[in-house]
């Protein structure tokens, strides 16, 4: 009897070895398939933002193809959530780089163009040419480093400005209370560089040339990204799911091609 018995078990494991496996064999393509899949996104992602990058002679002005492989995903990933409108602008205030160089680039994604590469001030407890504190706190007159939508026009003690909203918590989102805005301001120019060898600093502000300010209000204003940079800080943000960009950009590219057929 109890050989019957073992004998009944053995074959029930068997069986169930069996099963087991037929599972397995029949989720392993799918796997693969997914895994397929998401490298040729990624593949497919990663050209086009090595496309993209030259076409809008980003190497020659200075930015770096990761600093703006950062923007570009948290661009896509801001369009994901509804959060942008019409305008394909993005701009990135690259605070890896000194005050002294035209550290701040505004691009047409759509045109694949640069449109403005001028100088941008960060805040005057940030640090004197390069930044290297960052603060999201209030009066701490530091800069603030991740993603922003822009806001309203206003007439402010700066003249025409352009208010923000800080989308990475802990990093940016007091930049209302703070008053972080876009704005002109005379000390961001060529001859305070030659004076101090550096810009002039702000309160927080990614203050611009005076004389660039309405162009620059002009062109990113009604809810664009504004990606402000420093590789060297702990930064993290909801914003770089690489997967998500690159399937957005992989369709993007895919409707514009079939729309030039």
């Amino acid at each position: 009897m109890k050989k019957h018995i073992l004998g009944i078990a053995t074959i029930f494991l068997v069986c169930i070895g069996i099963v087991g496996t037929s599972w397995k064999a029949a989720e392993k393509p799918q796997t693969q398939q997914q895994t397929i899949k998401n490298i040729a996104s990624d593949s497919l992602y990663s050209s086009f933002i090595d496309e993209l990058y030259h076409a809008a002679k980003l190497d020659s002005a200075g930015l770096k193809v990761e600093v703006f492989e950062k923007a570009l995903t948290g661009f896509y990933n801001m369009k994901y959530n509804g959060l942008l409108h019409a305008k394909s602008i993005l701009t990135i205030a690259d605070f890896d780089q000194e005050s002294s160089k035209k550290r701040l680039y505004i691009i047409d994604l759509d045109k694949k163009k640069l449109i403005l590469n001028t100088w941008v001030a960060h805040g005057q407890n940030s640090g004197g040419d390069k930044p290297t504190l960052f603060s999201n706190t209030p009066n701490s007159n530091q800069s603030s480093i991740g993603f922003y939508l822009t806001g309203e026009v206003y007439y402010g003690k700066h003249g025409r400005s352009l208010k923000l909203d800080g989308m990475d918590r802990g990093f940016n989102n007091n930049a209302r209370e703070r008053a972080i805005v876009v704005h002109g301001a005379d000390y961001v120019c060529q001859e305070t560089i030659n004076q101090l060898g550096r810009l002039g600093r702000s309160q927080g502000c990614p203050a611009v040339p005076a004389k660039l300010a309405e162009k620059v209000i002009n062109t990113i204003s009604d809810r664009t990204v504004l990606f402000i940079n420093n590789s060297d800080q702990k930064y993290h943000s909801s914003f770089l799911d690489e997967t998500l960009a690159a399937s957005m950009a992989v369709n993007q590219e895919t409707l514009l091609a079939a729309q030039m057929d």
